[in-house]
Parts: C-alpha cells; sequence; structure tokens
C-alpha cells in the first residue's frame, strides 16, 4: 500500500505536467521559406561542418515552434510564392512529428501582405464586401479544416500579416473600422468553427510604438473584434535605431497591452542583422527577457522571422544564418 500510495502522486504530477506543456513558453521560427532552399538544393550545416535538417537545427538550439505563413493563390517563385494549402500541411505535418508546436499565418493575399500593401487576392479582386468577408471565412476554415484532417495540431492563427493599416484594402482598410472589424471576426469564427482551443492572433509592426497599437486595438474594442493574442513585430533595423533604444519601449508596450486589453502577447516576428551576430544575440536575449519578464505569464513567446533564410539565397540580411550554411550563433539565444 505504502508504494501504490506514493506512485500514484508522481503519475498523477508528470499526468498534469504532459497535459500543460502546451502552456511552456514558445520559442521559434517562421520557416515558411524552407522547403523551397531544400527543393533548390541549398544544403544546412550544423557547426562541425555535417549536414543537417534545418529543423533539427533549430530544435537544438532551443526552438520549439514553427510560423508558416498561407497565400490564397500564390505563383512559383521561390521567395514570394508557394505557401499554397496544400504546401502548408505538408510541411506543418513534417515539423509537427519532430516535436514542434504550430502556428499559421493568414497573408489573406497571394503574395506577401504587411503594412506598405494589403492586396486582395486576384479571385477576389472584383467580390462586392459581402461575399469578400465570406471568402475570408470560407479560405480560413478551409486550410484549418485539411490541417485537422492531415492530425495537425494548430496552436496559434493569425488572422491577417502585419495589419496597422487594416487587410484586404480597400474594403478592409483602417479608413473603414467597421469593414475591417466584420474582415477579423469572419477569421475568427472560421477558426473556432474547425477548433475552439487555438488561439487566434492580430498582429502589427512596429512593437516599440506603443501610439500605434493603442489606436488599432482601441478600435478593435470599438468593433467587437474578437481574439485572443496580441502579435509583435520588433525590428530595430527598419527604424533605424539598436535594439538598446528601442527595447525599453518594447517592454512597456508588451505589459500595457496586457494590462490595457487583457490579452496575451507574443513577439510573432524579430530579426537582426547577419552579420553582426553578437548585437543580434544581444537583441534576441534582450527580447526574449522583456517578453518573459511579463507578469502573471502573459507573454507567450519569441519567434524569429525566417533565420534559416541565408542572403545567398533569399536576398534578406535579417536572417540569422552564414554563408557556409551554418546557424549563426546569434540563435544561441534560444536556448535555455
Amino acid at each position: 500500500m505504502k508504494k501504490t500510495f506514493y506512485f500514484l502522486p508522481l503519475f498523477l504530477i508528470l499526468f498534469h505536467s504532459t497535459l500543460n506543456f502546451g502552456q511552456a513558453f514558445s520559442k521559434g521560427a517562421d520557416v515558411s521559406w524552407l522547403p523551397q532552399m531544400e527543393a533548390t538544393g541549398y544544403q544546412f550545416y550544423d557547426v562541425d561542418g555535417s549536414k543537417k535538417d534545418c529543423l533539427q537545427l533549430l530544435k537544438e538550439r532551443g526552438m520549439n515552434t514553427v510560423r508558416l505563413r498561407v497565400f490564397v493563390n500564390p505563383n512559383d517563385d521561390k521567395a514570394s510564392g508557394h505557401c499554397s494549402k496544400d504546401e502548408t500541411v505538408a510541411f506543418a505535418l513534417r515539423a509537427q512529428k519532430m516535436g514542434f508546436r504550430i502556428m499559421i499565418d493568414f497573408h489573406y493575399s497571394d503574395s506577401w501582405a504587411d503594412p506598405a500593401k494589403q492586396n486582395k487576392p486576384a479571385a477576389w479582386a472584383m467580390l462586392p464586401f459581402d461575399q469578400l468577408a465570406q471568402a475570408v471565412y470560407n479560405h480560413t476554415f478551409d486550410v484549418m479544416t485539411a490541417l485537422k484532417k492531415a492530425k495537425v495540431k494548430t496552436e496559434w492563427v493569425q488572422v491577417g500579416n502585419e495589419i496597422p493599416g487594416g487587410m484586404l484594402w480597400p474594403d478592409g482598410s483602417t479608413d473603414n473600422w467597421k469593414q475591417l472589424g466584420i474582415l477579423l471576426n469572419k477569421g475568427y469564427d472560421a477558426v473556432k468553427a474547425v477548433d475552439k482551443s487555438i488561439k487566434v492572433i492580430v498582429h502589427l509592426d512596429e512593437g516599440d510604438n506603443n501610439a500605434k497599437f493603442r489606436t488599432f486595438f482601441d478600435n478593435a474594442i470599438a468593433q467587437n473584434v474578437k481574439y485572443d493574442v496580441i502579435g509583435l513585430s520588433y525590428y530595430p533595423f527598419w527604424i533605424k535605431k539598436d535594439y538598446t533604444e528601442t527595447i525599453a519601449n518594447l517592454a512597456f508596450n508588451l505589459n500595457d497591452m496586457v494590462t490595457r486589453y487583457n490579452k496575451e502577447v507574443m513577439v510573432v516576428e524579430v530579426g537582426g542583422e547577419y552579420d553582426k551576430v553578437q548585437n543580434t544575440k544581444e537583441l534576441l536575449e534582450a527580447t526574449i527577457k522583456a517578453v518573459k519578464n511579463i507578469p502573471n505569464n502573459k507573454g507567450i513567446g519569441v519567434l524569429y522571422w525566417e533565420p534559416q533564410g541565408e542572403k545567398s539565397w533569399s536576398h534578406y540580411s535579417l536572417s540569422a544564418w552564414q554563408a557556409d550554411g551554418k546557424p549563426s550563433p546569434a540563435l544561441d539565444a534560444f536556448k535555455e
């Protein structure tokens, strides 16, 4: 009896910790370029020179999450196309089998959507607004259903990508908040119709810009927009400042979003200059610390944007990969 008495609590503790694994801090990356990098023959190497799966390299550096973008009807351009429903489902399944948690990022466009452009998919371009809203629902539901059928357990979904000015312009511009609110809620409703446990993220750029975030989310409240998590991008490079000049503003904004809107927050995109390894490592360490320091575990994760997108392949200067195909030491910031 004595052995049984002590065994049961231990079993229950282990079982309980397994159930709550999903609450662990999310550390990871958007790696949506990876299938095309592999398809074009790009090789990834560990520090000892051995060839290795890129996802394994990221896992060994402490990452536990991948974020995958979805375009509506993309072309076959290696860098600005692909990311179709079928490609995303296949990649999500691969990553999940390696132990990664999954975030899906809907761009609601045939290619990049960001603060400078929120172009409608060509197939939706002439739809009246009510049909456009239904297209958002149908597309979201279709992709999420395909993921569920493939037995991918999606943990987070972004409804829109960097949308401080809205999405699906001009209909869903912030010049017409009523319509933007309808579009965001259509996306939310489609996600929850497939799986109520998935957390829906609304995502803005310039995570250190508190005024931008207050303006947007105050308007979202006025339109009864439904969401679970506030997602932020944080790129000191794009505002021509060092992270040391902006990290305090990021920390302030993160905490303000939690207290003002009672939501979880997550840095869903961060990046530093690939050739400034130590500075980028310190940027990542400071960002992770700022998110982890938010009270009551309301800061839930930090994701690098395309760390493996080495410049010779992507022409992108904010990756965290070296010209020899090896991961940058900056990524060691994600290790415990």
